[in-house]
């Protein structure tokens, strides 16, 4: 009896050592990368650290106030706002200077832009409205001509309401935009202290409206940017309403009503700081069309679609007293 059971133990030691030493099946995931070619084993085993690894703690939280676009508590659908700055265009001739300066020159603009911006000979008022009229002209080093108007140290907000009503020009090559930049620069040059592009549109990609932010952490350069579109088939031949709400936490941009982006540091770092959020400094106004360049120019130009004007309505600006004093008591 001790024998048989002996017998029958040895047998199943047997069994379960052949269970382990048994060649395994692969998966279905193993075969599919053995096919592939990757060397299963290899690509489990591993002898150096990343250099993208980070100790947990070794990196240090920002100090408080470094920490921006939190704590601010507010109601925004009951949040009010007053008339600040406005410019109707009502009056013949050129730009209101007191409103209004120009950057001028041909120095292809960081972006390899074609065309050289002149002063009031591109840009005047008409039938109540602003025209910024780019065309195939020689000026200095370039053969287009065209206008960038700025508010700048005539017209810097922090926070508001900005709403531009337009209507843009069409045509391979042209590239109008509406958008803000830094008055003082407190964190350094673009990107760092921001960019906020309230429209953009490039004549290959007719009937686009795009909407974006670049800052230290989200930049075009980096492909980081933080951005989105929407179709406006009549971008060209109707005025639609460009509307930028910023708060102190946050940004929307809207056409006619519509929110279609929205940008909100807290949903990309914990603690914000100036790399996510530098929008708690003045920024201004800027108006243009640019022509050719690395956006407007990358399916090519068509220089015989010029003249081609933007005609701008309106520029309002509106500012909210609950959110001046809830900046003010921070």
């Amino acid at each position: 009896m001790m024998i048989k059971q002996l017998i029958v133990s040895l047998a199943a030691l047997l069994v379960s050592l052949a269970i382990v030493f048994a060649p395994q099946t692969a998966t279905k995931e193993e075969q599919t990368m053995d096919a592939s070619g990757f060397d299963m084993g290899k690509l489990r085993v591993g002898k150096e650290v990343s250099g993208a690894y980070v100790q947990p703690g070794s990196v240090s939280p920002p100090a408080p106030d470094e920490v921006k676009a939190t704590g601010f508590a507010y109601d925004e659908a009951k949040l009010t706002y007053e008339l600040v700055w406005a410019d109707e265009f009502d009056i013949p001739g050129a730009p209101d200077p007191e409103r209004w300066g120009y950057d001028l020159g041909g120095s292809g603009w960081g972006n390899n832009e074609l065309q050289f911006y002149t002063g009031e000979g591109n840009a005047w008022a008409e039938d109540g409205c602003l025209i910024i009229e780019a065309r195939k002209e020689q000026r200095g080093n370039r053969a287009y001509t065209s206008a960038r108007l700025v508010t700048r140290g005539k017209g810097d907000w922090l926070y508001g309401r900005f709403e531009i009503r337009a209507k843009m020009p069409r045509g391979l090559g042209t590239w109008p935009a509406i958008w803000m930049l830094p008055t003082d620069r407190v964190y350094g040059g673009w990107p760092a202290s921001g960019e906020i592009d309230i429209m953009e549109h490039v004549g290959y990609d007719q009937g686009i409206s795009h909407a974006s932010v670049h800052t230290k952490a989200f930049n075009h350069v980096m492909g980081t940017q933080k951005s989105a579109r929407t179709r406006l088939s009549d971008i060209s031949e109707e005025f639609h309403t460009y509307i930028l709400t910023w708060l102190p936490d946050k940004l929307l941009i809207a056409v006619d009503g519509e929110v279609y982006f929205t940008y909100e540091p807290g949903r990309y770092a914990a603690q914000p700081t100036f790399r996510e959020w530098p929008f708690d400094r003045r920024h201004h106004l800027l108006l243009n069309i640019a022509f050719g360049g690395n956006w407007g120019g990358a399916r090519g130009i068509d220089e015989n679609v010029l003249p081609q004007r933007m005609l701008v309505d309106y520029v309002r600006v509106y500012q909210s007293p609950e959110i001046a004093a809830l900046v003010k008591g921070e």
